[in-house]
Order: structure tokens, then C-alpha cells, then sequence
């Protein structure tokens, strides 16, 4: 049986965590997460455990990135089970606080987003990436990792992460993991424990959508683009489409040409929002997008 990992839920059970593997030189990883744990979490926490002696992972569901309306009291959490599966991948320190202990008190300074977190996800869901990045910038002072590993799955929050690190000169590599999908192809959330049965065959119209604009890639950015809304205008009223947009991975901005692009799509499948993309090269004789890996 697999070694439970020190479990923390105050920032001083961290730090004494943390300073024993410091002590010895271990270098440092963090996973972050809301908990909910799944074959996605595990692969980061993998990687995670390639690139670094020690592996911290976070679970903490940040109320920051929550607006009014939003799931946050529907979030699943099973802090037991999450445990078990940290200790299977070999996590040695788990964090869980409560938000008390990440928010003292409301925080009147917090990390701002700027306007790549006004795109995609940010239209819908205003101030959520400054609640994200605030959360990771605090969680990165917190546990000093030499590595961050964070799924790709959630492209513009890895996108604005990135940009944080740099543009704030945080000491920390960062490292993109790609997204694990059920063997039907529906990329791994927490959120689909949310699903109903029928929300759950309905919540594939996403990866279809993402495979009708891979099939169009070659013949350009409209053609992705319409390929991508006939599969959400087949499934009408049952998923109710966000957003579904071809936009540079680096600026967010809208791509009207020829290059790598990323395919991303949002919806409400019932009461659950999900979200997915694909990076993809697009226009004539472009090539084939960048394999998922399965479980």
C-alpha cells in the first residue's frame, strides 16, 4: 500500500512539511487543484513527479473564482479520496486549507488578469482569472516550488499563468501537461460528476465539435469555424454554446490566418459548464493537431 503523503491544513504544517525535503535539497513541485481528483490530476501529479524530488499537490476550492451565480456550493469535494489518489502517484505533501487560512481577511491588492482575462471564459465569467491568478500567485509564495505543473485543458488559465510568472518575475518553471479523455473522448473535469446521465451523452458534442475543426483545419480558418458550429447547431437546445473560437494560443486574439492555432469551446451541458480545446495548425496542407493523450 502506497505511503500517505503528509497531510497540511495550515500554513505552518506546510512550512514544517516543506523544510524537511528543503533540509536535504530536494527540489519541489506543485499540482494545483480544486480536488475532485481524477485520471487528469493524476497524470499531472506524474509529471510532476518527473520533474522534481518532491511533489506538493494543493486542494483548495478557491472561492475567488467564483462569481455570485456560479458552482461553487455544487463544487464536489472528497478530500479523502483525493488523498488516497495522491498517495497512489506518490504526492508526498498534500495542502488543504480551509479559505480562511489562504484569506485571512478579504484581500484588497489581488493579481489582475488585464485583458487577456477579459476573453474567452473571462466574457462570461468577469473577474474569474483575477481570482485565479490571485489564488496561484499565493499558493506559488506558499509552498516556493521549483516547478508548477498545470493541465492544458484549462488553455487560457495556463496562458495567463504563464504570462504572471514572467511578467511578475516568479522563480518557477512551468509546465503544460495535455489534457486525458474518457475513451469517448470527453476531456476529464471534475465537473462531470455534475452531469446527469443524458447531460452526460449530450456533453460530447464538445469533443465533436473540437474533431469536426480539426477535420476542417486545412482549408482555413472560416471552414474550422463553420464546421465547429454545425456540430452545436445539431444538438440545439440541449447544450447551450458559450463561446467557440479559433484565436492565437499566445495573444488570445482572433486567428484569421494561416498557423497554429487553438479551438476553444465552452458550454452549459444542464446546470454544468465545461470547457475544451485543441491546438491545431491551420490552412492549406498544415498538418494535423497535436494528439491528446488517452488514459
Amino acid at each position: 500500500m502506497a505511503a500517505l503523503p503528509a497531510i497540511a491544513s495550515t500554513v505552518e504544517q506546510l512550512d514544517d512539511a516543506i523544510d524537511v525535503h528543503r533540509a536535504r535539497g530536494a527540489s519541489i513541485a506543485v499540482v494545483m487543484t480544486m480536488g475532485a481528483l481524477h485520471s487528469g490530476h493524476a497524470e499531472l501529479i506524474k509529471v510532476a513527479r518527473g520533474a522534481a524530488d518532491v511533489v506538493v499537490v494543493t486542494i483548495f476550492v478557491n472561492p475567488l473564482q467564483f462569481g455570485p451565480d456560479e458552482d461553487l456550493d455544487r463544487y464536489p469535494r472528497q478530500l479523502a479520496r483525493d488523498v488516497d489518489v495522491c498517495a497512489r502517484e506518490g504526492a508526498s505533501i498534500v495542502f488543504a486549507p480551509a479559505p480562511e487560512v489562504v484569506y485571512p481577511a478579504t484581500p484588497l491588492v489581488t493579481v489582475t488578469a488585464g485583458r487577456l482575462g477579459d476573453r474567452l471564459c473571462g466574457r462570461s465569467r468577469p473577474g474569474h482569472f483575477d481570482g485565479v491568478l490571485t489564488v496561484v500567485a499565493k499558493l506559488l509564495h506558499l509552498v516556493g516550488p521549483d516547478v508548477a505543473v498545470f493541465g492544458e485543458k484549462d488553455a487560457q488559465q495556463l496562458v495567463l499563468i504563464r504570462r504572471m510568472v514572467a511578467d511578475l518575475d516568479f522563480r518557477v518553471e512551468v509546465v503544460g501537461v495535455p489534457t486525458i479523455r474518457e475513451p469517448d473522448g470527453l476531456a476529464m473535469s471534475s465537473r462531470n460528476a455534475l452531469l446527469t446521465p443524458d447531460d452526460r451523452v449530450h456533453a460530447l458534442a464538445l469533443h465533436r465539435a473540437l474533431q469536426a475543426g480539426e477535420a476542417a483545419a486545412d482549408a482555413g480558418p472560416d471552414a474550422v469555424r463553420r464546421a465547429v458550429r454545425s456540430v452545436f447547431d445539431e444538438v440545439g437546445a440541449n447544450v447551450r454554446l458559450d463561446y467557440a473560437e479559433l484565436v492565437d494560443p499566445r495573444t488570445l486574439g482572433r486567428l484569421d490566418q494561416a498557423g497554429e492555432g487553438l479551438l476553444a469551446v465552452a458550454a452549459w451541458v444542464g446546470s454544468t459548464r465545461l470547457i475544451d480545446n485543441v491546438v491545431l495548425n491551420v490552412g492549406e496542407s498544415a498538418g494535423k493537431a497535436r494528439t491528446h493523450k488517452e488514459p
